[in-house]
């Protein structure tokens, strides 16, 4: 698993917090979760997303 960092508005992070506690989720895996989210929307909408010399699961 790869670290990826970013740079976050104060007050988005702590709605991100707030949503993540809500769910019983860290925030870090509510991040996940959206990112997720949004790869399947867009592959459902443009097809899916093919990585040369990757094989997705």
């Amino acid at each position: 698993m790869k670290s990826y960092s970013i740079r976050i508005d104060e007050q988005l992070l702590h709605k991100l917090h707030v949503i993540s506690a809500y769910e019983g989720r860290s925030a870090n895996s509510q991040v996940l979760i959206l990112i997720r989210d949004a790869v399947e929307a867009y592959e459902a909408k443009h097809g899916r997303i093919e990585l040369e010399g990757k094989k997705d699961s």
